[in-house]
């Protein structure tokens, strides 16, 4: 019999050690070899060299019938398909039942971003007097400014801000550093907070800290934290919006496109390790490439 449970944690390790894996990749590798497991114990085969193309339709039948998405069932192959080949790899007398499966491919959901008059309501609520205040805007303009992910402005370090030349350094996914520029509203929000309202959060705690973002009793921010203060400066704003840290990473980006950025220099500033990702935020930008023709092609207008 196969031993499930230590071929599960062989193969954590390796994510984690080999392959520099973020925890929440972990996290969804774990919890969808788990998924696969339990159809395993379901359908009574107790190894995993039992696991043949019969078993793997079964399987993927069975997520179909659960009505997941293409996306949720293709990141389950992709794992198990990554999962098998680490087993292979371990024993060669394994074989990957995962290799040859193909799913059509999801379509992308087109990310949504806002416009100047939604940032700037947002832009305008927090109180300039107050430290939580001081903090909440400088998180708005940090995420905005920077296009960087949630978890990586929650993991932001005071020693990561160089005011110096107006960069940060981000450690991105897979443990990937990068250095992204900040503009003069970011620099303003950055030093109002760092020099009066985290001074004031910082005193409320009983232990010293590094991180950039304090919560109200002075304790680093948690990426949840973050989320809810979005949601609390939405409304105050009157923004029927849903806005999600996310989706300032995509405003960012959307911005920066609009105005004439290349892809390249977008996907550095991002952090993506692949020109594809960034490629669909050019879906979002045809309505101003709409106005550039309109404006610029000789024959576009009657003269």
């Amino acid at each position: 019999m196969h031993n499930f449970t230590a071929s599960s944690k062989e193969f954590v390790e390796y994510l984690q050690i080999e392959k520099n894996a973020s925890r929440y990749t972990v996290k969804y590798y774990q919890n969808d070899l788990e998924i696969f497991f339990g159809f395993l114990d379901q359908e009574g085969i107790t190894s995993l060299y039992e696991v043949d193309q019969r078993v793997v339709r079964l399987f993927l039948t069975s997520l179909y019938e659960q009505q997941l998405s293409r996306r949720s069932v293709s990141r389950k192959v992709s794992c198990l398909r990554s999962f098998y080949r680490f087993l292979e790899r371990e024993n060669q007398r394994i074989t990957n039942p995962f290799t040859h499966v193909s799913l059509p491919k999801a379509t992308r959901p087109i990310p949504g971003f806002l416009y100047m008059e939604e940032l700037e309501k947002l832009f305008e609520v927090s109180d300039m007097t107050d430290a939580l205040g001081q903090r909440d805007q400088a998180i708005l303009e940090t995420l905005y400014g920077t296009g960087m992910r949630v978890s990586e402005c929650q993991g932001l370090l005071i020693g990561d801000i160089d005011f110096s030349i107006g960069t940060m350094l981000i450690n991105g996914k897979g443990r990937k550093e990068r250095y992204v520029p900040f503009g003069r509203f970011a620099e303003i929000a950055l030093e109002t907070y760092i020099n009066e309202g985290r001074k004031t959060l910082l005193s409320k705690a009983k232990l010293t800290s590094n991180a950039v973002f304090l919560n109200s009793r002075g304790a680093p921010l948690t990426a949840r934290g973050m989320r809810l203060i979005l949601n609390k400066l939405v409304d105050k704003a009157a923004l029927t919006v849903h806005v999600h840290p996310h989706k300032l990473r995509h405003t960012f980006a959307t911005h920066l496109l609009n105005e004439g950025a290349d892809l390249r220099s977008v996907q550095e500033l991002l952090g993506h390790e692949s020109l594809t990702s960034t490629q669909i935020y050019t879906h979002v930008t045809k309505d101003h490439l709409r106005k550039v023709y309109m404006n610029s092609h000789p024959r576009a207008n009657e003269q």
